[in-house]
């Protein structure tokens, strides 16, 4: 179950890469592909409320359930997780502007997704660093296995979905590196 979560993990540092390469070249004062943008924004928005925040709040509950001084842990990473969500909508605002050829200050939007993609990557780690070694030590088999059935169906069954859906998208994931976890 915990190599699921790790496996979900690389897949989002994948798509967190793919921004970021577009986040540079907009730095680089060239116009990305927003289209391709627009689609990475709303898989992960897609992924955070149909997989990370259900998941979340089982892994939260159940945990102040079994160690009750893991709550400090777990709110903290409720709330940054929250406040990824909205720098995350506010992103998907902005290039819903760009992507209608309103005005948006293109310097302002690479700094914003640049804030974005460091937190969202810091909270992968404090995910990795905080959260996983919590359940290793707190959960028991049952509560692994309520854990699994909250997960989607698989890393590979969602990247073959995202292939069908979006494959510029899936050509970019599949020529990105492997992330370092």
């Amino acid at each position: 179950m915990l190599n699921q979560l790790r496996q979900d993990h690389a897949n989002m540092a994948r798509m967190l890469h793919v921004l970021q390469l577009k986040q540079k070249t907009l730095a680089e004062g060239e116009r990305p592909n927003f289209q391709l943008v627009r689609e990475v924004v709303d898989y992960i928005l897609d992924y955070q409320d149909s997989f990370s925040q259900p998941l979340e709040h089982v892994c939260s509950e159940r945990l102040q359930e079994l160690a009750p001084e893991t709550e400090a842990v777990t709110e903290r990473l409720a709330k940054d997780y929250r406040a990824l969500k909205a720098q995350l909508k506010r992103l998907s605002g902005d290039l819903d502007m760009i992507l209608m050829d309103a005005v948006v200050p293109m310097d302002r939007f690479a700094d914003d997704l640049k804030a974005y993609l460091d937190a969202h990557r810091a909270y992968l780690r404090d995910e990795r660093e905080l959260l996983f070694p919590l359940i290793r030590e707190h959960f028991s088999e049952d509560d692994l296995q309520r854990l699994a059935e909250a997960l989607p169906e698989g890393a590979t069954t969602e990247l073959e979905r995202l292939q069908e859906a979006y494959p510029e998208l899936y050509a970019e994931l599949r020529d990105a590196p492997e992330p370092v976890t």
